[in-house]
């Protein structure tokens, strides 16, 4: 099996469909199918910041229900989904762009992206074993002793990173470089932080290029190990980049 695993989108639906004609998908009823069979695996936070959230959930959740797809959550993801649970969770950080473009839809529509997003998060692993590329995807990464095991702890640092408590001046979180401590065989393929160019350590790759601030929206293919990227069409915001 071959995978094209793609990184953060952030409601950035225009990239994503230039990411998958540029790696050579077809649209067949509506969704991308590669004609060699090759499988999308998406890193999480498919929503939240960019112009058209809806969009992506419309799309993702497709490809996944046809099992087209893969998918693992984010953190944005994870409080998309307490929101629809009915959790009182702050609007901010992004959250608010997806929440505005929900309630502008007609009241059926609401249900059905509700009803949809709530099931491919709940059906969703926390982080995904790809046996046969020799990889696994979590949307912050995951520490090689975690890998197949589920706890609270290990929930957090795969949707959240290493944190550390602290918090930035911005009010984003401190987060240790968990990469340089890793040294399993197996990829690891995760998101979260945006980096400026895909970030190789050891044998992982932050593939979180920024596209909804202005960087490119990035593929990993397996097992090639290449790399296809899309230029955003997004203002640059430099100061959102950690490398």
């Amino acid at each position: 099996m071959a995978y094209d695993i793609i990184g953060d989108v952030h409601g950035c639906l225009d990239e994503l469909k230039q990411l998958f004609a540029e790696l050579g998908y077809d649209w067949h009823s509506g969704i991308p199918v590669h004609p060699e069979g090759r499988i999308p695996v998406f890193v999480g936070d498919i929503t939240d910041r960019g112009p058209d959230s809806i969009g992506c959930i419309r799309l993702v959740t497709e490809l996944v229900e046809q099992e087209k797809a893969l998918y693992v959550p984010g953190n944005h993801c994870n409080k998309l989904y307490r929101f629809f649970l009915g959790n009182g969770v702050q609007e901010k950080h992004g959250l608010e762009t997806t929440t505005a473009e929900y309630r502008s839809l007609p009241k059926e529509e609401q249900k059905e992206i509700k009803h949809r997003f709530k099931q491919l998060y709940e059906q969703a692993p926390l982080h995904l074993i790809l046996k046969d590329a020799h990889a696994v995807v979590a949307h912050a990464g995951i520490r090689e002793e975690d890998i197949g095991r589920k706890s609270k702890r290990i929930e957090t640092f795969v949707l959240y990173g290493d944190i550390t408590g602290e918090k930035l001046p911005d009010g984003r979180p401190v987060r240790r470089d968990w990469a340089q401590e890793y040294h399993g065989d197996r990829w690891i393929v995760y998101g979260h932080t945006p980096v400026r160019e895909p970030r190789f350590v050891n044998q992982t790759v932050n593939i979180d290029t920024g596209c909804v601030f202005g960087g490119d929206l990035t593929a990993f293919q397996l097992p090639e190990e290449t790399i296809v990227r899309i230029p955003s069409s997004m203002p640059f915001m430099e100061e959102k980049f950690r490398y």
